[in-house]
């Protein structure tokens, strides 16, 4: 591998959701700030308007915890899939990319597992007043598992029934029971989808 920095020592670094795959930011790195990058496990850019380099998170607390890292078929540009403490942006948003010009809705659908995992972790770290999700979070681990508990028989009920209709119902509030169960425990989609790749692969 050899990386090709422009003529100013820089190197665009696309830096994305390890588990949702969404695109972060874009920010350039220099070949100390990619080195550190590799030593640390932690993203570090190079500031082309303060010249100096930075840690992402140093001031807010975002760190970006590096999972993997490609190049392009030029080599002069990186992708680097992160686990993203907090918001990527520095307006709160999770993207800096959150306004667009062409959308298409159906692009949601396939992120909405990740979205919803999002907003759960969102609300644990920024309780929101009024939200049913603060609620569970403040009254503790054994409502949420009395709640997954009481989905899980819901569905059982459901499933005896003729039609889909109920069971569909019934089944996405246990699995959003189910999220808030993981984010109270740590637990993320990306240890699930671990676990199920090693169970079908042996």
């Amino acid at each position: 591998m050899e990386l090709k920095y422009d003529k100013e020592g820089l190197i665009p670094a696309i830096i994305q959701d390890y588990q949702s795959k969404e695109v972060l930011m874009m920010a350039y790195m220099n070949e100390e700030a990619f080195n550190k990058t590799l030593e640390t496990g932690k993203t570090w850019f190079y500031s082309r308007s303060r010249q100096k380099l930075w840690n992402k998170g140093e001031t807010s607390g975002h760190f970006q915890t590096v999972k993997k890292i490609s190049y392009d078929c030029d080599e002069d540009t990186l992708l680097i899939e992160v686990i993203q403490e907090g918001s990527a942006c520095h307006t709160g948003n999770k993207s800096c990319f959150y306004r667009h010009i062409i959308e298409d809705d159906n692009n949601f659908d396939d992120k909405i597992i990740y979205h919803i995992a999002d907003i759960i972790k969102e609300r644990k770290e920024n309780p929101k007043e009024g939200s049913y999700t603060n609620y569970l979070f403040k009254e503790g681990i054994d409502k949420i598992l009395k709640k997954v508990g009481e989905e899980a028989s819901e569905v059982i009920i459901a499933s005896k029934n003729p039609g889909k209709d109920e069971l569909v119902y019934e089944i996405s509030d246990m699995v959003y029971h189910i999220l808030v169960l993981m984010a109270e425990k740590g637990v993320t989609i990306e240890d699930i989808k671990a676990e199920l790749t090693g169970r079908f692969n042996k």
